[in-house]
């Protein structure tokens, strides 16, 4: 068996209206090498979330994995920071 390094990335959820699925976008910043101004560059990525542990607004991190279904080739390793729920202040 060939073990690989997998890329793991950490990004925002965006969308988790369906069943063992979320959508995560993941910024990238980079310098522009002719201006150098730096600019944010923004992939939406569907990952694979067995038990629907993450939500809106959570802060997650995701890891490469095997063509799951048609658009699917991440799955969700761990929720790193929990949205605040709706309706309380953020402190």
């Amino acid at each position: 068996m060939r073990v690989r390094n997998r890329k793991v990335l950490q990004g925002t959820v965006h969308s988790d209206r369906m069943q063992k699925s979320v959508t995560v976008d993941v910024e990238r910043r980079y310098k522009h090498p002719k201006y150098g101004k730096y600019i944010v560059q923004t992939r939406r990525y569907a990952v694979h979330d067995e038990n629907n542990e993450a939500h809106a607004g959570d802060i997650v991190e995701i890891a490469e994995t095997r063509p799951l279904s048609k658009s699917k080739r991440w799955r969700l390793l761990r929720v790193v920071t929990p949205a605040p729920q709706r309706g309380e202040s953020a402190k």
